[in-house]
């Protein structure tokens, strides 16, 4: 593969003004084991954030809750002040129990609480983009988000947040949230194994709005699969590389941001962005 710049490729949503480089990077691994806590090694996951900055990555995602707050706070530790040009993306909806349990905490003052504490561990006077993750751990479960996206707009009103987002949703409730507030991303589950939003990725593209699948590779049960090795193999590549490769060019609003802990791994994940697949690559995947 050749070298790779993520600034190369990249996805400004409608109406945001955003500059995204299309392969960014998913904060969720710095923290301790089942996104618990602290990581084993902080100057490592420092070091990774360094390092994603220095390879031209643009967008960082994360959450208060993971950890909780130890993302957003090493985060901090490694980038602050931040580079212009930085797009920090963050996620609110949820809270974490004391057993470990991912709970959801959308009343109005649960989301404006968790607003100030990414506002807090980010060290900001005002959040680039949040998404509003709606219920159901397992998956979105298609209930009314009316009333958190109501609060999410007023929290943008009153200049806490410049954009919003939506994860963890269906198309109608992408259909409610645009009927309150504009969105400039949708972050859900889509991968080479789980492909059920191709109808909604495809409208959000025509509509000029930013799709960015979590778990890209699989996320706790990475992919894996004897066609996706083979064309790794051919293509001199590694299976994780074509995975991330079919996303970007599935569809031109198509963001990614792999996670990792080690700085090898990314140094791989954003190499992926120079891989490119012929039709006949693309076709054989798809049929996976």
């Amino acid at each position: 593969m050749s070298t790779y710049s993520p600034s190369s490729d990249q996805f400004t949503p409608a109406g945001s003004g955003i500059v995204f480089n299309r392969v960014g990077y998913g904060a969720m691994q710095l923290a301790g084991p089942h996104v618990w806590g602290p990581p084993k090694d902080r100057a490592a996951a420092v070091a990774v954030l360094r390092a994603a900055i220095e390879l031209g990555v643009n967008h960082i995602d994360t959450a208060d809750f993971y950890g909780p707050h130890v993302t957003n706070q090493i985060i901090r530790e490694a980038l602050h002040p931040y580079r212009d040009g930085l797009t920090i993306t963050t996620k609110i909806g949820f809270v974490r129990g004391a057993d470990q349990s991912w709970l959801p905490a959308a009343s109005p003052q649960q989301l404006r609480d968790a607003v100030h504490d990414n506002l807090r561990n980010l060290g900001l006077e005002a959040l680039d983009v949040v998404n509003y993750r709606a219920p159901g751990v397992q998956g979105p479960d298609d209930t009314p988000i009316g009333e958190a996206m109501a609060t999410m707009l007023r929290l943008k009103q009153e200049g806490l947040i410049r954009h919003i987002g939506v994860s963890n949703v269906t198309a109608r409730q992408v259909a409610e949230a645009q009927a309150i507030a504009p969105i400039v991303c949708v972050q859900n589950q889509y991968n080479l194994a789980h492909r059920g939003d191709d109808a909604l990725i495809d409208t959000l593209a025509a509509q000029g709005v930013a799709y960015v699948p979590f778990f890209p590779l699989g996320g706790f049960s990475p992919l894996q699969s004897d066609t996706l090795t083979g064309v790794a193999a051919a293509l001199g590549a590694q299976p994780m590389q074509v995975a991330l490769a079919w996303l970007l060019q599935r569809a031109p609003n198509m963001m990614v941001i792999p996670g990792t802990s080690s700085v090898a791994h990314l140094r791989d994940n954003v190499a992926a962005g120079a891989l490119r697949l012929d039709a006949a690559t693309v076709a054989a995947l798809d049929a996976m």
